[in-house]
């Protein structure tokens, strides 16, 4: 896992938009309860938005009606840990696994907060999927006045990562 520190979430998750390959056509599947900025990083890569009920009895994204949603152009899930309460991460990521799919958690909100897996392993929110976007506005757990971070949890995206991150600078070589 890498780090990155940007400028917001909004910008993490514009950069894993980026880093994603998400295109013009593509579709991507978000929760329908969720600040405008999930939804926005990948519109503005041309993605087509898929929105996916929340479960009764919290505004998270309900796992089990995400395959119904899933056709041949979708390329992402990102399910957003409302005020740090867990998505169903091991579902998405099945989900994900069967289908090819991306899963970028936004977890502007889920700073300090876990996941317990089905295979009892207790995980930070952001270091599932294969990406993550976090905040550190004023109204979040850490606050910096502004701020964000992506989280690089799958090595494929770390060389590119930090590329974008440089404004399109490779400063490794």
């Amino acid at each position: 896992i890498i780090v990155l520190l940007t400028k917001s979430c909004t910008d993490s998750l514009e950069m894993a938009a980026i880093l994603g390959n998400i295109e013009p056509g593509d579709e991507v599947i978000v929760p329908s309860y969720t600040f405008v900025s999930t939804a926005i990083a990948f519109i503005r890569q041309g993605a087509k938005i898929i929105f996916a009920d929340s479960y009764s009895d919290n505004p998270n994204i309900d796992a089990d009606k995400i395959e119904a949603l899933i056709t041949g152009k979708t390329k992402a899930i990102v399910p957003v840990h409302y005020a740090g309460v867990a998505c169903d991460m091991d579902k998405i990521m099945e989900l994900a696994a069967k289908y090819n799919l991306l899963v970028i958690e936004d977890a502007a909100q889920a700073i300090d907060s876990f996941y317990k897996g089905k295979d009892g392993v207790k995980r930070a929110l952001g270091s599932i999927g294969h990406l993550a976007a976090f905040s550190f506005h004023e109204t979040k757990n850490i606050i910096s006045g502004e701020g964000g971070m992506l989280t690089i949890n799958d090595e494929r995206f770390i060389p590119r990562a930090e590329i974008i991150w440089e404004k399109g600078t490779n400063r490794a070589e």
